[in-house]
């Protein structure tokens, strides 16, 4: 039976936070807020969890699961480097809204989907989702919502969508903002934006010059 913590409620916080670090090492899925929407995460280098948040979402291995972090040095070990951009992208946004999509550090040995040798991450700007990444280290994370539905944005629409397919939800209260964050593939010469999201086009322009944008 899933089991359910309000983070509003210190000890409930508490006791969420250690039991959501528990379920994640053993392999289960748990449910977690983020700056953006809510998401499912598993433990990044646990196969099998990873494989179950694709089941629990309905999606294919078509579509790789991002990383979430808690440290920048915990990402700068997933990928080979942060590149031309990526450090200043990192120290102007992170924690926030950016996923940088990187080369993924070939000694790595885990299954996020078909990445093609890349790794999407991100580091949020949530107070449980940093505490709980720095306990658990790098998760994967994708929005909490069934493939095809609109991403989960209180604990309630996650749960509704997910229900015992996930062993701990945390309560963090209705997000502040759905919208998703703005994903920026540094694998080319020139940055490129793949999904417009929450930082604007023209702040990551500032900060790495010219910029490819889908359109």
């Amino acid at each position: 039976m899933s089991r359910r913590y309000d983070c509003a409620n210190p000890a409930e916080r508490t006791g969420g936070l250690t039991d959501a670090t528990s379920a994640v090492r053993n392999g289960e899925l748990v449910v977690l807020p983020t700056d953006t929407v809510y998401g499912i995460g598993a433990d990044a280098f646990t196969a099998s969890a990873v494989n179950a948040l694709l089941e629990a979402k309905g999606r294919g291995r078509d579509m790789p699961v991002p990383v979430l972090v808690g440290t920048v040095r915990a990402a700068n070990a997933l990928v080979e480097s942060l590149g031309t951009y990526g450090q200043d992208l990192v120290d102007t946004f992170w924690p926030g809204p950016l996923t940088l999509i990187l080369r993924a550090n070939r000694s790595l040995s885990w299954d996020l989907g078909d990445t093609k040798g890349t790794v999407a991450v991100r580091m949020p700007l949530h107070p449980v989702a940093l505490d709980l990444l720095k306990e658990t280290g790098p998760m994967a994370v994708s929005s909490a919502n069934r493939s095809g539905n609109p991403p989960a944005t209180t604990a309630d629409q996650a749960q509704e969508q997910l229900g015992e397919l996930v062993t701990v939800y945390l309560d963090g209260g209705p997000c502040d903002d759905d919208v998703p964050s703005t994903i920026l593939d540094l694998t080319t010469a020139v940055p490129r934006v793949l999904r417009k999201g929450a930082i604007p086009v023209d702040k990551i322009r500032n900060v790495v010059g010219y910029l490819a944008t889908e359109e």
